[in-house]
């Protein structure tokens, strides 16, 4: 079991950063995703990282404007986002799973605990 707690969202405006932190209890040997919804949306994929945090993954939409990142040491993962766009605003929720492969998972169903989110809005 592990519970994640989320921090770091609020407003901002376009072309600014913003970084988002997920603490995580318990032990470390968690693969980590971001996911985010937006209004009427469906959930999607982010970001994810290995449990060593030598592989990281993006979706295409954040690539080149997006770094996660962890610290296995403080058990939390990072999500820098720069050069926010409008189209970025959504809830944004980590997630974790037990894997110690270097396999990055972008299916959310395939993470079984999840953060509470955070909202991050980005205006023109």
């Amino acid at each position: 079991q592990v519970e994640l707690v989320e921090s770091g969202g609020g407003w901002v405006q376009a072309g600014n950063s913003l970084r988002l932190s997920c603490a995580a209890s318990g032990r470390t040997s968690y693969a980590m995703g971001w996911f985010r919804q937006a209004p009427g949306k469906e959930r999607e994929f982010v970001a994810a990282v290995t449990w060593s945090g030598g592989t990281t993954d993006y979706a295409n939409s954040v690539k080149g404007r997006f770094t996660m990142s962890r610290d296995n040491a403080k058990n939390t993962v990072y999500l820098q986002m720069n050069s926010l766009k409008p189209e970025d605003t959504a809830v944004y929720a980590c997630a974790a799973r037990w894997d110690l492969s270097q396999t990055i998972i972008r299916n959310p169903t395939e993470y079984p605990y999840w953060g509470q989110g955070t909202q991050v809005t980005v205006s023109s």
